[in-house]
């Protein structure tokens, strides 16, 4: 795969480089967000298979590469993005996430320890799919104390975490030691609760892990 990489630590930016060239990948990256706008924010630019970013970058480190990454998905909306970062920012990854959330990922700088996981992510969003790191989902239930997804039980937010790896029901099923009768009940439940009716729409699961940035504060604050 071209992989783009946008990250201003220089030591994160080399490893990620080193591991994803010893895969295989070819990998360009830069240090800023206006570097990686300016490199793909052209409408005919000759987009890579994926670029992954971090949030907080140069100058203000705040939310510059979330923002540039908002921005080439309006460009290219069918741009594989993969945010990498320490933070969860509300603001801008509901912008993100709103219109299409097929092809895009939020996973946090820790999940890099475990080379497995990530490589299986970044492979899931180029093609097309949904990753919401687990722990995100763990700190947006804590955080969204108004929401429908307080009448979710302990189980279902097990099965909806599963769910936003992109897990199918069979495979949620083995995490959990359960049969799928169960698992396909627990879902018709969280869609129900969120009012997200069931379909075949594997989009439509993610928008109900997702719904917190609906749901819950808008401020904008980030961890």
């Amino acid at each position: 795969m071209r992989i783009v990489i946008a990250e201003d630590s220089v030591l994160l930016l080399e490893g990620l480089t080193r591991l994803l060239v010893a895969e295989g990948h070819q990998v360009t990256g830069h240090r800023t967000a206006d570097e990686l706008v300016a490199a793909l924010g052209d409408p005919e630019a000759d987009l890579p298979d994926v670029v992954v970013t971090d949030v907080r970058m140069p100058p203000t480190h705040t939310d510059e590469g979330l923002r540039a990454a908002v921005h080439l998905r309006g460009l290219h909306p069918r741009l594989p993005v993969l945010v990498l970062s320490q933070y969860v920012e509300q603001r801008y990854a509901r912008e993100l996430f709103a219109a299409d959330a097929r092809g895009l990922g939020y996973v946090l700088k820790d999940r890099v320890a475990d080379v497995d996981d990530f490589l299986a992510a970044l492979a899931r969003v180029a093609a097309g799919g949904t990753v919401v790191d687990p722990e995100v989902v763990a700190q947006v239930l804590a955080r969204s104390t108004r929401s429908a997804l307080d009448t979710l039980t302990p189980r279902e937010r097990e099965v909806m975490a599963l769910m936003a790896e992109g897990r199918s029901n069979s495979a949620i099923a083995d995490r959990l030691v359960v049969g799928l009768p169960a698992v396909e009940k627990h879902v018709t439940s969280i869609l129900t609760k969120l009012d997200l009716p069931p379909d075949s729409d594997d989009h439509r699961r993610v928008l109900a892990v997702l719904r917190w940035l609906e749901d819950g504060p808008t401020n904008g604050t980030s961890r």
